[in-house]
């Protein structure tokens, strides 16, 4: 790559209420020989994008696109590409990556508190806090407790690294179960997530939304669910049913649930969900990390010195679009 003109430039955006000029700044920390530049209006995007093999950001348009004439990589900073033009991105040869991965280690955080929560029964010490009230009451423990995660991606597989000293049995469930993962026992969905479901005492969901995982957890998973079974969705709301849900805690079938998302979401103020003392309600900000950009940015340099190495733009870590070359 020349540093004669703009390598790299860095589209303007925000995410989780932080600028993408963190993207900027880390990219120039690790590769200071390259000349990396941050857009921060539409006409500083619109020159930068036509001498910048390299764009980054939260989304590219067709309008932006039509003046790359030397764009090689854009490097999206979200984990989800559905609203980038793909189809324009690929008839112009542009290999896409995105952030996939960024959020696994705050969100299996996030996970790992809501378990810690729910197996010391912390939240009732903080219920008696707020009353003033120095009442004992009987604290459990994650030792010795199963605890399925379904979902093996990156968020899935950081938990189940987090879950490994505590010594519990973990559970991994994927559509590909050959694959493995850092589990003691990795299943498949289908019957396989019921034998699962059936020995929990956590099932955590960080599954993507799609025909197979809407609604998994239904009537006939609290069924099987043991009644000391603890639900934390990290997941999307739709991943579970939220009646079925409500009618399971209502009537104790399960000892609690930790949602980070909810369908309807936002959860409205007078839903019955926020009534319940052994329901865990965050805003769907599992997610929100302070290391974002430096993350994506990380991912993006690791990819920048596979480019450096071969020459191609093929190969990529989170490569999504791969150009003809």
């Amino acid at each position: 790559m020349s540093t004669t003109t703009t390598d790299i430039v860095v589209l303007r955006g925000t995410a989780h209420g932080m600028s993408s000029e963190r993207c900027a700044e880390r990219l120039r920390d690790r590769r200071p020989d390259l000349e990396v530049e941050l857009a921060r209006t539409p006409a500083a995007e619109r020159e930068l994008i036509t001498e910048a093999p390299i764009a980054t950001g939260l989304r590219i348009d067709e309008e932006l696109l039509a003046g790359a004439d030397s764009l090689r990589l854009f490097a999206c900073a979200s984990a989800g590409v559905n609203h980038l033009p793909i189809d324009e991105l690929e008839s112009r040869d542009i290999a896409v990556t995105n952030a996939s991965g960024v959020h696994a280690p705050n969100m299996a955080e996030h996970v790992l508190g809501n378990v810690l929560t729910f197996a010391r029964r912390l939240h009732q010490g903080w219920r008696r806090q707020s009353r003033n009230e120095w009442r004992h009451y009987r604290a459990g423990e994650l030792n010795g407790s199963t605890v399925t995660v379904v979902g093996m991606g990156p968020i899935g597989r950081r938990t189940l690294e987090l879950l490994a000293p505590f010594d519990v049995e973990r559970i991994g469930v994927r559509y590909t179960p050959a694959k493995g993962g850092p589990a003691d026992e990795v299943l498949g969905y289908s019957d396989d997530l019921h034998e699962a479901f059936m020995r929990s005492d956590y099932v955590v969901l960080a599954c993507p939304l799609t025909d197979t995982t809407r609604g998994i957890i239904d009537e006939e998973a609290f069924r099987t669910l043991p009644p000391n079974a603890v639900v934390v969705n990290v997941a999307r709301g739709a991943v579970v049913d939220t009646d079925d849900l409500l009618a399971a805690l209502r009537g104790n079938e399960i000892r609690g649930a930790a949602l980070d998302v909810t369908d309807p979401e936002p959860l409205p103020h007078d839903h019955p969900l926020w009534t319940l003392e052994n329901v865990l309600i965050t805003p769907h900000n599992s997610g929100h990390t302070d290391e974002y950009w430096e993350r994506h940015a990380d991912i993006l340099v690791e990819n920048l010195e596979r480019i450096d190495d071969t020459g191609s733009y093929t190969g990529l870590e989170n490569q999504v679009v791969t150009p003809d070359e």
